[in-house]
């Protein structure tokens, strides 16, 4: 049983920054910290050093850590955002870049992936693999590294992070591992696939559960980190079901959106949706629960590219003014879309002349809500449990106008923690290592208001969303079925 005072460790490497927490049983969080990360684009490619990862972590979890005593510290969990993968050398060392979440660049090895795995990835629920899946990307890694060394080796991005914590090679969780082409129902890697696709055995780590000790952290990451050497390393997750943790949205029905650089849904529901169009993914959750969701390409991204910080504040005032926007848009912060339906041919746009820049401005944030309601709408159509809480997370939170439009054009209550951020989640994983995930969530996580849609609001934005729905069957990306399921829905 936990004590007062003890101190559980979170870290989340995301896509801008990693992110340290240290919080205690009741959820009080004595230390923060984060650290930026850079990243390089060039068209459908999006990398980031490995190297850079460890950095920002030490950065982050040092700074976090400066007033927490070191005898208080119980636990740590890693998360890193979901398909990222790296091949190490036999020490450890990168050889690669990291092929980040979003990178789509293995066209041609997905359609192996597709031929070998076909069966088992219906049977799994999500149909085939998508081009920024990780199985297709160590496809194309293991086809361009030049001389791979002996002892080459697949991580995933908590991977790195667990390996120099414990200061040797350790096992992968199955939530990482989705990605990667892991049998999340036998909890096994499918050797027959990997065999037809030339994988090695030996380059895949062992699987284990999230929670699952890994090791202890070492002296040398003790020194780096601040973490007292001893302390428990568990396994983690993604950052999409970290921060489901962290919402507290633990029981069937309730889904957690987190809106941050992409908009990553989550939800519990007693069995594994099955989406023949391959958007929809579980994972498997808690108590024999599974957490089915998707991660779409829109996103705050597209602000963070486009708008410069000081402008924000004023033209959120001023977006109220356009309920709604003459124009539709919808925002796309790199090529393709993964989620409600899976394009790699789409492309953000703009339908309509903005009349100045704050009614621009206004047409992203509703667009971005706009694929927010599309998400659950395609949800719905696959049979998904919705009849329970919708917990919003994510750095798009800090904009109360924006939580308050989704609400409206989801036409539903929205709740907003304290803290939404995936690193609690992992401080809450690591504390319930030894108790039931559920009761332990409900003691750290605080719910910090309600937004209710506001009166006429939501029926105020149904022709834009509805505009949004038909360009998008219009182009061809958006799937007949879907579409005619969200008119259905958005009709009564």
């Amino acid at each position: 049983m936990p004590r007062e005072g003890d101190v559980w460790v979170g870290i989340d490497v995301g896509t801008q920054s990693a992110h340290t927490v240290a919080v205690t049983s009741s959820g009080a969080v004595l230390g923060r910290a984060r650290s930026a990360l850079t990243s390089r684009r060039v068209g459908d490619r999006h990398e980031q050093d490995p190297q850079q990862w460890w950095t920002a972590v030490t950065r982050a979890t040092r700074h976090a850590l400066a007033g927490v005593p070191p005898g208080a510290v119980r636990g740590v969990a890693v998360a890193g955002t979901s398909g990222t993968v790296v091949l190490l050398g036999p020490m450890g060392t990168p050889v690669t870049p990291g092929i980040m979440y979003d990178d789509a660049r293995a066209t041609t090895e997905v359609a192996r992936v597709n031929e070998a795995g076909g069966p088992l990835w219906a049977e799994l629920g999500y149909q085939r693999m998508q081009p920024t899946w990780a199985l297709p990307k160590l496809l194309w890694l293991l086809r361009h590294v030049p001389h791979p060394p002996a002892g080459l080796a697949l991580a995933h991005q908590s991977d790195v992070i667990n390996r120099r914590l414990v200061g040797r090679a350790v096992a992968t969780d199955l939530s990482s591992a989705l990605k990667t082409g892991a049998d999340l129902v036998a909890g096994t890697w499918p050797r027959a696939v990997f065999d037809a696709l030339g994988v090695p055995p030996d380059l895949l780590p062992p699987l284990v559960t999230p929670g699952t000790r890994l090791g202890a952290v070492c002296a040398a990451a003790a020194d780096e980190t601040g973490l007292p050497a001893g302390t428990p390393v568990h396994a983690g997750m993604t950052d999409g079901c970290a921060a489901q943790l962290a919402s507290g949205a633990l029981r069937p029905g309730s889904w957690n959106s987190v809106l941050g650089t992409t908009l990553v849904l989550k939800g519990v529901a007693d069995r594994p949706l099955r989406d023949p169009t391959g958007a929809v993914y579980s994972h498997r959750g808690p108590g024999g629960t599974w957490l089915p969701g998707g991660a779409s390409s829109t996103g705050a991204g597209v602000i963070a590219r486009d708008y410069p910080p000081a402008d924000l504040p004023a033209l959120t005032r001023a977006a109220g003014s356009y309920e709604p926007a003459a124009p539709v848009c919808y925002p796309l912060l790199s090529a393709g879309e993964r989620f409600p339906f899976v394009a790699p041919q789409a492309r953000g746009f703009v339908v309509g002349t903005p009349r100045d820049e704050a009614e621009r401005f206004a047409a992203v944030l509703q667009g971005v809500a706009y694929l927010e309601r599309l998400c659950f709408d395609h949800l719905d159509l696959l049979g998904a449990p919705l009849h329970g809480e919708v917990v919003l997370a994510g750095g798009a939170t800090r904009n109360s106008y924006w939580n308050q439009l989704r609400a409206d054009i989801l036409d539903r209550p929205v709740l907003l923690p304290d803290d939404v951020e995936p690193a609690l989640g992992m401080a809450i994983l690591a504390a319930a290592a030894d108790r039931d995930l559920t009761a332990t969530a409900a003691t750290m996580v605080r719910i910090r208001t309600v937004i209710e849609p506001r009166p006429g609001a939501p029926e105020r934005f149904l022709p834009g969303y509805l505009r949004l729905v038909d360009t998008l069957e219009r182009l061809g990306w958006l799937p007949a079925a879907t579409a005619t399921h969200a008119r259905k829905r958005s009709t009564g």
